[in-house]
């Protein structure tokens, strides 16, 4: 089976933490054991029965104020389908907590309160969405028990989200009315809303179809140079990682980069074989014909369809440090298995995540706000625009000193 991975977005309280409880619980996903946990937490905190959100609000913080504030992952499985589900926080403070979660998701949940239709907060989702290039959308109105299931009132909020999708350019999104605190529409089809003939949520989930990387220039970055150096392996020399995009084939006339240096590939190994050729998603190991000095980090793209390269790189951030950046920080910059030395040129104009609009002239870029930015790099960059090929164009930004992780990068 493959595995889907979405994230849910949502205002505070519109009910993300219970429709990722509902989808567990109704489809029979919770072991025993922590069914007869989850209702002894809920009765000490109320007498309506489960509280289906505490499955994944698992901070003691969170459950005190009634709120999400980590990235809560949850794991489960249909006869169909794996699914991964990254519960994100509401807040705005939170917005690099969103990111961190979206980063590898493939499609995104975004609630909306049916009583309080599109808000500010599912403008921001949504404008996320777009910068993360996610390629499915999914819009639950949800608590659509409280406006006593109105047909009406759910054809309004789509038609205004409509135009919001039109203005950002989301090609693939899906609407669905719901109730998670009821049931409605989660895991089955409800009798509530005879006027909504579509599948319930869970069943899209289960069928739906992801749109993978399409890029098609194959790209392949070493992880690791495998030279063993034994007797019975005395001339082996591969180079392990996996392909990023594209397909590569025994023979194909391949550049490796930085360097420029042309060579072929003599063989392509999958799970301890010899295969004719490998497509992107596959961990292999590629032998080359000439001996080359080949470090962990360096690429192999294919002539003519070369990457681009340079030191000059324009991006994207999404600060995740209370430490503000500013012109002239210098930061390690890791792109998958490349590391190299950076530092800030310029900060072009920071992005308001509510309204798209942008602001030039600011001195720095502090915790949450997300800015267009010039860095400068030791050594030269390997790297496809993000909205092309975002396996190529993503990349962290890492504080020298505390190894911590402060800024997300979509390069372009």
């Amino acid at each position: 089976m493959n595995i889907l991975r979405f994230i849910t977005a949502g205002s505070v309280d519109d009910g993300k933490s219970t429709l990722i409880g509902r989808l567990l619980y109704d489809s029979k996903s919770i072991l025993a054991d922590q069914l007869e946990a989850l209702e002894q937490q809920s009765k000490n905190k109320n007498d309506d029965g489960i509280d289906l959100a505490i499955i994944t609000d698992g901070l003691r913080a969170e459950r005190e104020q009634g709120i999400t504030i980590d990235v809560a992952y949850r794991y489960f499985a249909t006869p169909k389908r794996k699914f991964i589900i990254a519960d994100a926080p509401g807040h705005t403070q939170y917005t690099r907590n969103m990111i961190t979660g979206a980063s590898n998701s493939e499609l995104i949940i975004i609630l909306v309160d049916a009583r309080n239709g599109v808000t500010e907060q599912t403008r921001r989702h949504s404008i996320i969405a777009s910068l993360l290039n996610i390629p499915e959308v999914v819009v639950t109105v949800n608590k659509m028990d409280l406006v006593g299931y109105s047909e009406e009132v759910f054809n309004n909020i789509k038609q205004e989200y409509e135009e919001i999708a039109k203005r950002l350019g989301l090609k693939s999104v899906h609407y669905f009315p719901i109730s998670a605190f009821v049931g409605d529409n989660i895991v089955n089809t409800t009798e509530a809303m005879p006027w909504y003939k579509g599948n319930s949520l869970l069943d899209f989930l289960e069928t739906v179809e992801i749109t993978k990387n399409n890029y098609d220039q194959p790209r392949f970055q070493v992880q690791y140079v495998i030279r063993p150096q034994t007797e019975a392996l005395h001339d082996y020399r591969g180079y392990a990682g996996e392909v990023i995009s594209g397909t590569y084939r025994k023979g194909d006339a391949i550049i490796v980069e930085p360097e420029g240096i042309t060579t072929k590939l003599s063989k392509i190994e999958y799970n301890g074989e010899e295969v004719a050729e490998a497509k992107a998603g596959d961990p292999v190991v590629l032998h080359i014909e000439d001996d080359i000095d080949i470090s962990r980090g360096d690429y192999f793209a294919k002539q003519g369809a070369e990457p681009q390269q340079g030191q000059d790189i324009e991006a994207i951030v999404c600060w995740m440090d209370k430490r503000e950046l500013r012109e002239g920080n210098k930061y390690l910059l890791q792109q998958r298995s490349k590391l190299v030395k950076a530092i800030v040129k310029e900060i072009e104009y920071k992005i308001d995540v509510n309204t798209l609009n942008q602001t030039e002239g600011v001195e720095s870029v502090k915790l949450n706000e997300i800015a267009k930015i010039r860095l400068k790099t030791a050594s030269p960059l390997v790297y496809d625009a993000f909205q092309s090929n975002p396996p190529m164009g993503s990349a962290i930004l890492i504080d020298e000193t505390s190894n911590a992780t402060v800024g997300a990068v979509m390069i372009y």
